[in-house]
């Protein structure tokens, strides 16, 4: 037995590995798995699932008498995203690239179906598709997977099969307009924040595709005046207008269209150091935090786990970011380190946005906080795109 096992260990680990060395690898498909970050969006997850219950479990109104309603809810949005995680581990790199206009239409079809009579308007955001016993889609989560991937396609395509060494130009305007497309409908909802992060992704996925400076340049000026065409032809709506008022002037309408942020810092503040303890928050018992398991959830933390619980979230995404960068620099094709990229770029902004509207420090844009908010299209897609990056990461490791 341990001649055997030192055998596989020398050809597991030799420098150059041969066929049986490999075989040997696709063995252990777990064993290729980067579980630091599968463990750290779980144990966001999961401990999310506190926050979301501590959130909702007062407030009749939501829960329909059940205190537990949200709680099982979550555990069974994140049961589901484990779930289409492993399926995309399962299907394997290359299989999804081949599927991607597949996707990518689908994807498209959501999208238009919320601008059908299907469409359901929610917080005033005109962006959801509404089924039977309560469950609901947000398309623009899924778009934001057909933006990476769609991207990634066409950028990739001529450089994986070593006619170009960047992109040309015209796979930069066939890039830019999948990506266009989901965005110019999500705008139409109105749906500002996941256009926000959505366009973000576009600039870093760019970035990393090693396309020329130009067209990065040009993307960066085009959408400071796209905002500002957006803003004077009144495409806002004015709940929007105002919340970019609240932030430019916090002391503008605090029982208005600032009382979320203002609640939400009060909340955030008075959890001191260690916090309140789960369950006490009073900002949160008084329910006086609205979309406290959503858009504000890191308010709960930050009041009932104090500094320590809110530092251990975004501990917790840098570790996701931080293992998904390594994963980007080692991908074996330029397909698999943009998509790695968009993934990064994607989760990095909209971690940011989301707690820096709960501080005051960006505007509120109503965008969940990754594997925290509660919200079946969100864990998702938050899961898809792990399963991504591990996807990437395993074919690196069958051609080596």
């Amino acid at each position: 037995m341990t001649s055997s096992y030192s055998s596989y260990r020398q050809l597991r680990f030799s420098p150059q590995r041969g066929p049986v060395a490999r075989a040997l690898a696709r063995d252990a498909p777990l064993r290729r798995l980067d579980w630091v970050i599968v463990l750290a969006a779980l144990a966001l997850s999961l401990g999310s699932s506190m926050l979301v219950w501590s959130a909702t479990r007062g407030r009749d109104s939501l829960t329909h008498g059940d205190p537990q309603y949200f709680l099982y809810r979550h555990l069974t949005n994140l049961v589901i995203g484990l779930v289409l995680f492993g399926a995309v581990v399962a299907i394997g790199h290359h299989r999804i690239r081949a599927a991607v206009p597949v996707l990518y239409a689908l994807a498209m079809l959501m999208l238009i179906a919320v601008l059908s009579p299907l469409g359901s308007t929610i917080n005033g955001a005109h962006s959801w598709i509404q089924f039977g016993g309560g469950f609901s889609v947000q398309p623009a989560e899924f778009a934001k997977l057909a933006i990476v991937l769609g991207m990634a396609m066409a950028l990739s395509s001529r450089v994986d099969t070593g006619e170009r060494a960047i992109p040309i130009d015209r796979s930069v305007v066939h890039a830019l307009v999948l990506a266009g497309m989901p965005i110019c409908i999500v705008l139409l909802m109105p749906d500002l924040g996941s256009v926000m992060v959505m366009a973000v992704t576009v600039l870093g996925i760019l970035l990393a595709s090693g396309a020329p400076n130009r067209w990065v340049i040009g993307l960066m000026v085009a959408g400071g005046a796209g905002a500002a065409a957006i803003w004077k032809l009144g495409v806002l709506s004015k709940y929007q207008i105002d919340r970019f008022a609240a932030f430019a002037d916090p002391a503008l309408d605090p029982a208005g269209v600032g009382y979320n942020t203002a609640q939400a810092r009060i909340a955030i503040g008075s959890g001191g150091l260690t916090g309140k303890g789960l369950f006490h928050g009073t900002q949160t018992m008084g329910q006086f935090v609205p979309e406290q398991q959503t858009d504000f959830v890191f308010s709960v933390a930050g009041e009932e786990l104090g500094f320590v619980g809110g530092l251990a979230i975004i501990l917790l995404v840098g570790v996701i970011l931080w293992r998904a960068c390594r994963i980007a620099r080692q991908a074996g094709d330029l397909y698999g380190t943009i998509v790695a990229a968009g993934v990064i770029t994607w989760f990095a902004f909209q971690s940011f946005e989301n707690i820096g509207m709960t501080l005051g420090i960006m505007p509120v844009a109503g965008i969940p906080l990754p594997f925290v908010s509660y919200g079946g299209s969100s864990m998702f897609a938050g899961w898809i795109a792990i399963g991504l990056l591990q996807a990437v990461r395993t074919q690196r490791h069958l051609k080596a």
